[in-house]
């Protein structure tokens, strides 16, 4: 006979229940359900015992489980290379002289679109928020130096090799007293094109390529992230120029702390 089983079953009084959380705290691990309801239905057909929703959200919390979304990672990341790469950082790290930063590169496309995300609106009520027609984007090349917190960003009509030069060379600008300007990036085309690559001969640069599918290393992310989520989410940006404008005001902002942050 099923019977409804009360938080209080969680003190593992008996060893079958103890077992019971054990494997469902494994199970947990392995997969991932939306609700609490669809938790107690597998643990019915399994263990032949009931709980209630609220029951049921009780145990997985005090299993150490929470309700949020998961976070996307790289299908094809090889954990060997990028292992790998963590220890060449460490090196450059102790290899880096006194003057010499590190700088993580990498670009953004923001489409003129806004990014809808939760927000408090009146209940029964919807709130929209108005699309733009078309694909234009801006084209964002950016680098920042986490020990000096100190970015670097640049809009251009297209992300190339020219442009890619163009951030060098304000780099360079930055730090006249550098022996070596180390700048981790990832594997784009126009980082590792032959006008690239001939511009570093006669440079204090030197690019460090991450591994492939890992953007997870290359701490920029996070700058983006910030920016998407204080320039995009929920924007109502008619025109691209207000876009734009946006854009230029986050810098601004990111200026009044970091001296070396170029505005679009």
């Amino acid at each position: 006979m099923l019977t409804m089983v009360s938080v209080a079953a969680l003190a593992c009084s008996r060893p079958s229940t103890c077992k019971h959380l054990v494997e469902l705290g494994a199970h947990l691990q392995a997969n991932l359900y939306l609700s609490p309801k669809a938790v107690a239905y597998w643990v019915k057909e399994i263990f032949g015992v009931s709980y209630t929703q609220s029951g049921m959200t009780a145990v997985l919390r005090r299993l150490g489980h929470v309700y949020k979304k998961p976070r996307l990672v790289p299908g094809k990341a090889d954990r060997e290379a990028q292992t790998q790469f963590l220890e060449t950082y460490d090196y450059i790290r102790n290899l880096q002289g006194q003057d010499d930063p590190i700088y993580f590169m990498d670009a953004t496309h923001p489409q003129h679109h806004p990014v809808l995300a939760g927000g408090w609106i009146k209940r029964g009520e919807e709130q929209g928020i108005p699309t733009n027609t078309g694909r234009r984007r801006l084209n964002i090349n950016g680098a920042i130096d986490l020990e000096r917190l100190e970015p670097v960003v640049r809009c251009h009509d297209t992300i190339n090799a020219d442009s890619t030069i163009a951030l060098f060379e304000q780099l360079v600008a930055f730090h006249p007293m550098a022996v070596c300007i180390y700048i981790i990036c990832d594997n784009a085309p126009y980082y590792r094109s032959k006008a690239v690559q001939d511009y570093l001969k006669a440079s204090r640069i030197q690019l460090v390529f991450l591994p492939p599918y890992a953007p997870n290393l290359n701490l920029i992310e996070r700058l983006w992230r910030f920016f998407k989520k204080r320039v995009l989410t929920n924007g109502i940006t008619k025109r691209l120029s207000n876009f734009e404008q946006r854009v230029k005001h986050f810098s601004k902002t990111r200026a009044n702390t970091n001296r070396s942050c170029v505005h679009c």
